[in-house]
């Protein structure tokens, strides 16, 4: 099953433009099939100039795309960018909260990297392969705020993964119970990061909010949309270790999950690699053909060999065994600036697009 291509690109434009995240999401947008970048916002320190002379290109392995080089770039309000129907909001949360707002009451659709709305009782925290079902919700968040825009966020980096890995042991198997320790990598700290005298020879065992932000957020995206009652958190109980380690980009995580019946490895296993839901359906555009990966060798995954797995869109999971607490233990991977952020973002636009929730 695929959706039929559309006949005109959806004209769009990335808030934050300049940091890491919104060159990103730049990144990912040339020539996209679906979206065009046709605006560019970051502080108002820029002044309209072309974004060449108001961003240094920090990307690895990548040029500044000649397309945007000589866009101008405005400042982050709805009337600075007309004719805007989608933005992807790259925002630190100190910046994002009323900006975003502003933009969805103009009628714009806001795909959101921040904090700032994830548990907010209508606004989806989207991962296709996980919850697509919870975009339904803007149809009662539009409803509700009187607006024609909407907004949509995607999850926390490091939570991303996690329930990715989960999604297909819960529909099968049932899930009571999870204990995850996080390595993860500078890079979710933004640019420029952490201080080198800081992490190097070192791992910090501690990141402001972000244990709190994967124990709730887990709930609500493997929980249900209910019309008529809103979001109702799944009956799962998760306990989050997080850790600072010296790499660049790609978390990695460690996973004891405690399931509702007993199971077999081998059946644990299939259920990853059987697992094709509806983005990988549908052929999204930036859908990896598949979502979730299992690598058998037993050192693997490992963060240098495959973050960019599925084009830094697939979860990379591997070393399955007994656990001797719970039921069984696992390690996943996810790259935390790709699927964990702006990939993550135009992946929930695509889904939204193909819907029929933004035209």
């Amino acid at each position: 099953m695929s959706i039929t291509p559309l006949q005109k690109r959806i004209p769009v434009a990335v808030l934050g433009a300049t940091g890491m995240v919104g060159q990103r999401f730049i990144d990912l947008l040339r020539d996209h099939p679906w979206f065009e970048i046709v605006a560019l916002a970051a502080s108002e320190q820029h002044g309209g100039r072309p974004y060449h002379e108001a961003a240094r290109w920090r990307l690895p392995n990548s040029e500044m795309p000649a397309a945007v080089a000589q866009l101008p770039v405005f400042a982050c309000r709805p009337d600075a960018l007309p004719n805007v129907k989608i933005v992807f909001s790259a925002l630190p949360a100190e910046a994002a909260g009323e900006v975003e707002l502003a933009f969805a009451r103009a009628g714009v659709a806001v795909f959101s990297n921040a904090k700032n709305y994830r548990m907010a009782a209508d606004v989806p925290l989207l991962i296709p392969e996980v919850n697509a079902d919870h975009s339904a919700a803007l149809i009662q968040q539009r409803k509700q705020r009187g607006w024609s825009g909407c907004l949509i966020t995607n999850a926390n980096c490091s939570v991303t993964p996690l329930v990715m890995a989960l999604k297909p042991l819960q529909q099968q198997f049932g899930v009571r119970k999870v204990m995850v320790t996080t390595m993860q990598a500078i890079s979710g700290a933004g640019y420029p990061g952490l201080p080198s005298y800081d992490i190097l020879d070192n791992v910090i065992p501690y990141i402001g909010g972000e244990e709190e932000k994967m124990e709730i957020e887990a709930r609500k995206m493997l929980g249900t949309w209910e019309e008529g009652h809103g979001f109702v958190d799944a009956p799962i109980v998760v306990s989050a270790h997080c850790n600072r380690v010296a790499t660049r980009e790609g978390h990695l995580e460690t996973v004891s999950v405690e399931l509702e019946r007993a199971v077999r490895p081998e059946e644990i296993i299939a259920a990853w690699e059987r697992y094709v839901p509806e983005p990988q359906q549908l052929k999204l555009p930036t859908a990896p053909e598949r979502a979730l990966l299992y690598r058998r060798e037993i050192d693997r995954p490992q963060t240098l060999r495959d973050r960019d797995a599925g084009n830094g869109m697939t979860a990379t999971i591997g070393r399955l065994r007994p656990c001797p607490i719970l039921s069984y233990k696992f390690v996943v991977l996810g790259h935390n600036t790709i699927r964990g952020a702006a990939g993550g973002s135009i992946l929930n636009a695509e889904l939204c697009v193909s819907k029929g929730l933004i035209g």
